[in-house]
């Protein structure tokens, strides 16, 4: 028997064109508590992820039609609701894709179905803390030459705008809010891209580097991002 985290009901779509797969997802997230809505088609998913306004989306990204990365990045134009991708491939590419488009995990085929109601509720855990902060700090939060909106989710080094993936933005905020403190690898993994994240040393490696490119580029007299080696990263404001 799964265990209910859940205190009030949330409600979780499937968009997953495998039918034994998406009801066996069905059972588990309905025995933890959830109110299940599903797609078989990425068109359907995504006009249901936007009309529906469901709590998180399961995303398979090989879906007849409009595939996985097409919905990802349709709904990421119109809506934060979390995503987690749920899928057979595995190559680094994809996984990069996806959380570049704004994924908040990725779960590779085949997966635990326990293992898998434990990242949505992970997930949801920290996207609701993430609310509940930016609630208590407001949506503005400036470091040094950078400020961040969290409401509009947009960042500006010396007052001009930056142009940040959805992963991007997220490592730059976890980074502000500790700057100053070094931060693993592990650490970053649990905090931006979620609970047991399955990626490698080298994803995480390959966000940052992107992140300080563009933090350099806009203020080349200032080294934001620095890597502390063997330990991890340090942000200094």
């Amino acid at each position: 028997m799964v265990t209910t985290e859940q205190t009030e009901e949330k409600t979780a779509l499937v968009v997953e064109d495998d039918k034994s797969v998406s009801q066996l997802i069905h059972l588990y997230l309905a025995q933890a508590g959830y109110r299940v809505l599903s797609a078989a088609d990425g068109e359907t998913g995504l006009r249901m992820a936007l009309e529906d306004t469901p709590d998180i989306i399961l995303l398979d990204l090989n879906l007849p039609g409009m595939d996985g990365i097409e919905v990802c990045r349709n709904v990421r134009l119109k809506s934060e609701v979390p995503i987690i991708m749920v899928t057979a491939r595995v190559e680094e590419n994809d996984r990069l894709t996806g959380l570049d488009l704004g994924a908040d995990d990725y779960v590779s085929k085949p997966f635990s179905p326990r293992e898998l109601v434990a990242r949505v509720n992970a997930v949801l855990r920290r996207t609701s803390r993430a609310v509940e902060k930016r609630a208590e700090i407001g949506s503005k939060v400036s470091a040094g030459d950078i400020v961040i909106d969290l409401e509009r989710r947009t960042a500006s080094v010396l007052g001009d705008e930056i142009e940040l993936t959805p992963t991007e933005f997220r490592l730059l905020a976890y980074f502000v809010d500790g700057r100053g403190r070094t931060v693993s690898r592990e650490q970053i993994i649990e905090n931006v891209f979620g609970y047991d994240f399955s990626g490698y040393d080298r994803t995480v490696d390959t966000h940052v580097s992107n992140l300080r490119k563009k933090l350099e580029a806009a203020n080349p007299h200032k080294q934001h991002l620095k890597t502390m080696y063997g330990v991890g990263y340090r942000f200094d404001a």
